[in-house]
């Protein structure tokens, strides 16, 4: 995957999730990930609806899948 392609991702934003060779990561709002040039570094809240991280991961550019959507509740909280 290229950097462009998760900056697209984040202007206009819609919550979508990053898929990776082993894990799955939601992302809920743009400020929680940080996109370079060989990796992004995802912000991971303590709860799916935190505004702040409680840690960070690095994962590989050549190790994500694909971007799906997330499906926001009609509550509009965020939650699918």
């Amino acid at each position: 995957m290229r950097p462009d392609d998760i900056r697209s991702h984040l202007r206009p934003f819609e919550p979508f999730r990053i898929v990776t060779t082993g894990d799955t990561y939601d992302i809920r709002s743009p400020e929680m990930v940080l996109v370079g040039t060989g990796a992004v570094i995802i912000g991971i809240p303590p709860e799916p609806t935190g505004h702040f991280f409680e840690r960070t991961v690095r994962v590989s550019l050549l190790h994500i899948v694909r971007i799906e959507p997330l499906e926001v509740s009609a509550k509009g909280n965020g939650q699918p």
